[in-house]
């Protein structure tokens, strides 16, 4: 038996709490990790809400990512890896529990200076960021990227990423705490979306040409904002919608005035076996782990930094989502195991 994260029925933070169930053991080309620490996403607060289910045949235990150790291997493995390594792993559930199975090709190796608190705040941010920049937005040296939420996960790896490509990171927060922690990973410029039209500002920035690149989780209230600062043939990528889905005007034809593109994207497959066996998303480990992952080493320049917001044992794990709503974290909130 295993401690896990859990919630018998939907609704607020106070619906969690620490259960016993049954450890898992690892299937076909599958490896079991003793997690070491794990880290919450705005997609558990969904989940917990019942709002967004796990894919068909994931775990219902919540947790999108884990680091750790490997501790088992099912049948089939290719011995990429030994019992005992330091890995993390984007996860399609289930990451925050003492165990959890992952398909061998899905995990990374965990730099060797970091601690696993620092590796659990990687997988699911960079790896959001890395694919929406490289996969979906194909960002070239000098392009000018806005990153709304700046001051997540996803949004403090999108700014480190986009200066590694060597293009320009522009962010929008909603604090000048969170404005100010952008600028140091890197930010060239931040605009308080609170107090000011952000549009107006990326403008002026910009010398009245516009972003070529806009990383959106927000989505309908942002639209006309977002289409104002985009430049002609930009690639405009959704990959959330906090503010809803709801657009009401004339989309299509501001966007056709400039040549621009909307892609959208989700990390979550809606289908574990999909996910699983996913071509593309072994690609993404691949890719991340030779073309990023060294840069997380002590020595390394320009060298990347995960950024950790706070620290929360399993047991407070209500505590930690309450800290989520409340919308004020920098960075990741981490959940260590027992």
């Amino acid at each position: 038996k295993m401690l896990a994260a859990y919630f018998d029925c939907p609704g607020g933070p106070e619906n969690l709490y620490v259960k016993e169930v049954m450890k898992p053991h690892p299937g076909e080309g599958e490896v079991l990790l003793k997690v070491s620490a794990s880290a919450l996403n705005r997609a558990d607060l969904l989940q917990r809400r019942g709002r967004y289910p796990p894919p068909k045949g994931a775990s219902d235990i919540l947790g999108l990512e884990a680091a750790g150790r490997v501790a088992e291997f099912g049948p089939g493995c290719k011995g990429r890896w030994k019992i005992g390594d330091a890995v993390m792993a984007l996860l399609s559930g289930g990451g925050q529990a003492e165990y959890v199975t992952v398909p061998e090709g899905h995990l990374m190796p965990v730099p060797s200076d970091m601690t696993f608190i620092q590796a659990a705040a990687i997988p699911e941010a960079w790896l959001t960021a890395f694919q929406l920049l490289h996969f979906v937005g194909k960002v070239q040296k000098g392009e000018r990227v806005l990153i709304h939420a700046g001051a997540s996960g996803v949004g403090m790896a999108a700014i480190q990423l986009s200066k590694l490509a060597k293009a320009i990171p522009i962010v929008t927060a909603g604090t000048q705490e969170k404005l100010k922690a952008t600028a140091n990973a890197g930010a060239a410029a931040g605009f308080n979306y609170k107090n000011e039209d952000f549009s107006e500002k990326v403008l002026e920035f910009t010398q009245g040409s516009g972003v070529d690149i806009i990383l959106d989780c927000v989505g309908g209230s942002y639209w006309e904002k977002n289409l104002k600062c985009l430049s002609t043939d930009g690639r405009w990528i959704i990959y959330g919608l906090l503010s809803g889905g709801e657009v009401h005007g004339d989309l299509l034809a501001r966007l056709l005035s400039k040549r621009a593109s909307i892609h959208t994207s989700l990390l979550r497959s809606r289908d574990k076996e999909a996910s699983n066996n996913c071509h593309q998303w072994i690609q993404l480990v691949k890719a991340f782990t030779e073309d990023v992952l060294p840069y997380f080493s002590g020595r390394s320049s320009p060298h990347l930094q995960p950024a950790v917001d706070s620290i929360y044992p399993l047991h407070e794990i209500a505590e930690a989502h309450r800290s989520m709503e409340e919308n004020k974290n920098i960075g990741k909130i981490v959940i260590e195991m027992p």
